[in-house]
């Protein structure tokens, strides 16, 4: 397999199957990477991981994965550092990547102690691009994209490789076009990463979007009673919902986000006196 796509460095197509959709709670059980190259070429990483958990059969009827097919895999702790490296200096690309996959691969990061610094990495959501310009699902868009019918859908693999496929027929298409991105910029639409990552990149300040960017630049909190509210004045008024958050059901991901927002109102004098 090879690729159109203009890279600086490489681009890292990966998709899960897990035992649900919690980002916190649930599991990786498979794994694949497709790793497009700046010469065009594509490197394959594809891991079956056991979860340390039961598999929901709800889950298991989506993505065809049980209990008997993962128990003699490793657990995701013992082969994190072999993907961190396969993944080292990449960009992230998937289908709802943004929203789902990567902070799951974050957070099973956090749990292995394996460093996966995000700051650097361009992320790219295919799925962003086909519900801006053609509302529909991965199937519909390998359909509509490539012409083909979209075989083993769940599985990492085809999935990722259809991810990957996709994008690269709609920087072929698009090309040129002008797309409004969410922020309400027109785009003009190119092969070029940084493009496509304006164009699909959220308003979060944590993966899961616990936290995200108002239109002040300010940071708020975006569930529950202080939804709306900026982060740094309900730190201010009520200290006890900083510990409430640390020993909740949040991702590892989002209590790091908000304890670096409450040092960071201690290192500025914030701080309520």
């Amino acid at each position: 397999m090879t690729h159109q796509l203009v890279l600086k460095k490489p681009l890292a197509f990966f998709d899960l199957e897990t035992t649900g959709v919690n980002v916190a709670k649930d599991r990786i059980i498979d794994i694949c990477i497709i790793k497009a190259l700046p010469n065009g070429e594509v490197a394959t990483k594809t891991q079956r991981v056991n979860p340390g958990m039961p598999i929901p059969l709800e889950s298991s009827l989506i993505h065809g994965i049980y209990d008997d097919d993962v128990k003699d895999a490793p657990p995701f702790k013992s082969v994190a550092r072999t993907l961190a490296q396969f993944m080292d200096g990449c960009d992230l690309a998937g289908f709802n990547s943004n929203r789902f996959d990567v902070p799951v691969l974050v957070e099973e990061f956090l749990r292995a102690n394996v460093e996966f610094d995000m700051k650097n990495r361009r992320m790219v959501d295919a799925q962003r691009i086909f519900h801006l310009m053609e509302p529909r699902n991965l199937s519909a868009a390998y359909k509509f994209y490539c012409n083909k019918e979209l075989v083993g859908a769940h599985g990492a693999e085809a999935d990722t490789i259809a991810s990957l496929e996709v994008l690269n027929a709609q920087v072929q298409r698009y090309m040129g076009m002008v797309a409004k991105a969410d922020s309400g910029q027109d785009v003009v639409f190119d092969n070029d990463v940084d493009m496509l990552h304006s164009l699909t990149a959220n308003k979060n300040v944590d993966l899961a979007g616990r936290i995200v960017i108002n239109e002040k630049g300010e940071e708020v909190f975006n569930f529950g009673k202080h939804k709306g509210l900026p982060v740094l004045e309900v730190l201010k008024k009520e200290p006890s919902f900083y510990d409430w958050m640390l020993k909740g059901e949040f991702p590892l991901d989002t209590k790091r986000r908000l304890t670096e927002i409450r040092l960071r109102m201690f290192s500025n004098g914030h701080a309520k006196k």
